[in-house]
């Protein structure tokens, strides 16, 4: 899977991946191609379903020594997954599983879903954060400056902070900044909650956009 800024993730730090590489979920629709990537590389996608972009069709929460009989006992240095883990029953399972096809120093690309509609492939279970997701990848070490939060906007890509992209709809917090506009523009906004004008909105203290969470992480 992989939406454009996901995309554009690996391209930022294409220094980090290295071949052979198996792509988790590579069932191409409207996705982006990752395999394009890297033209000159042994690269695997697996799926549960046959389609383009899949090699292999697998089930990654089975018993391990079924997944090793069907890659041929093949280890990886990178592993790309990215939309994937929200539609798995068992993510945990399925990360320990991962974390067993990597070769040693391999790493994985994670990209899921922080705040983001309920969507079905064949069904949606999880949402995360970024421990949550390194409490799934315990033999692995995360590097914090490449993390990053994107949108759903194209080319909206940013640095991990802690609102996790939350708009403010508080007063204190933008005089707090010594933002006086933006404070003034959120008091109005406030008031027009009250007002019943667009309460659904302006009601609440704030709100998330989309929120993907994108995280590498290398294997002791």
């Amino acid at each position: 899977m992989g939406d454009f800024n996901q995309l554009s993730f690996i391209k930022n730090h294409r220094a980090r991946f290295n071949g052979p590489y198996l792509e988790v979920g590579s069932r191409y629709g409207l996705t982006q191609s990752i395999r394009r990537l890297f033209p000159q590389s042994e690269y695997l996608g697996l799926d549960l379903e046959s389609g383009p972009g899949v090699e292999v069709v697998i089930d990654l929460t089975q018993n391990f020594a079924q997944i090793d009989q069907a890659l041929g006992g093949r280890r990886f240095n990178t592993v790309f997954c990215l939309s994937v883990l929200e539609h798995c029953r068992n993510p945990f399972l399925m990360c320990e599983n991962i974390t067993r096809l990597l070769d040693r120093k391999g790493v994985v690309s994670v990209s899921v879903p922080f705040s983001w509609k309920f969507h079905e492939y064949p069904t949606d279970y999880w949402r995360f954060t970024p421990e949550g997701v390194k409490v799934l990848f315990p033999d692995l070490d995360f590097d914090c400056e490449s993390t990053s939060l994107s949108t759903s906007a194209t080319g909206d890509i940013r640095k991990m902070e802690k609102d996790l992209c939350r708009i403010r709809f508080s007063v204190s917090a933008w005089l707090q900044q010594r933002k006086y506009g933006t404070a003034a523009t959120v008091a109005v906004m406030r008031l027009l909650g009250k007002f019943k004008i667009a309460s659904w909105l302006f009601t609440y203290p704030y709100v998330f956009p989309p929120v993907m969470i994108n995280m590498i992480g290398e294997k002791r």
